[in-house]
């Protein structure tokens, strides 16, 4: 029998998913257009830049057939200016890119289904699937980047900071609030849902441990004839 599978996206089926991401790339050499299910690829023809599919851009790389171009929020100076507003904002995460303007008559498109990866795309805000299509650009473009080290490292920063608050955010549960998601991305969301839910869990097993063991009080002290307004009455008057 197979065993049941856990609620909600995996870590690898979220960065399999982050693959249809759109990216910008320099083709090294002319191409045929591509028809596809996600749409039409445009004849390549350098240096003239396209935006295609992650895992399109991926196989042009390994086969020396074009560059990744990094999107701005890559970039060292936006990382860094990301992590000091992350740092600075103790209770929030930074704001998500703006949604771009929809055609009339047709739906708005939101995250993760907009254009956020390409050359085009904010330079100031971290798009839905920021960590892992910059963890794979990393990993498998390394030398389109000018310093890659010094990017790994902003990256890694500003993941300890936000998931640092995500995890702060879940102790305001016991308390009976809610942990603001806005502009968590989806490869975080898939790593927190085992720990949040995990608390979870923990707080509704407590919380009925807790109303059990009141129930089995008041039935012992209605046997007993005891009466809690009479100790409620004699508290008021020490009070007074």
């Amino acid at each position: 029998m197979a065993l049941p599978l856990p609620p909600g996206l995996t870590p690898a089926e979220v960065a399999f998913l982050c693959e249809m991401e759109m990216v910008t790339i320099v083709p090294r050499q002319r191409l045929d257009g591509l028809e596809l299910l996600g749409g039409s690829i445009p004849p390549l023809q350098p240096p003239r830049r396209t935006d295609i599919p992650l895992w399109l851009a991926l196989l042009l790389k390994r086969q020396n057939r074009a560059n990744i171009v990094p999107p701005p929020w890559l970039l060292p100076a936006s990382l860094a200016n990301i992590l000091d507003v992350e740092t600075e904002m103790t209770e929030a995460f930074s704001s998500p890119p703006p949604l771009p303007p929809s055609a009339k008559g047709s739906e708005p498109i939101s995250p993760p289904f907009q254009p956020s990866c390409t050359a085009d795309a904010s330079a100031h805000a971290l798009p839905y699937h920021w960590l892992e299509v910059g963890e794979v650009l990393l990993d498998a473009a390394s030398d389109d980047f000018e310093e890659p080290d010094l990017v790994r490292r902003l990256i890694r920063d500003i993941r300890e900071v936000r998931l640092s608050k995500l995890r702060a955010g879940v102790e305001v549960l016991d308390a009976g609030g809610g942990v603001q998601m806005n502009g968590v991305g989806g490869l975080e969301v898939a790593e927190g849902r085992a720990f949040i839910g995990g608390v979870i869990d923990n707080l509704r097993k407590l919380g009925a441990s807790k109303e059990q063991t009141r129930k089995e009080r008041e039935a012992e002290e209605e046997r007993n004839g005891y009466s809690g307004a009479g100790a409620d009455d004699y508290d008021d008057d020490m009070e007074l």
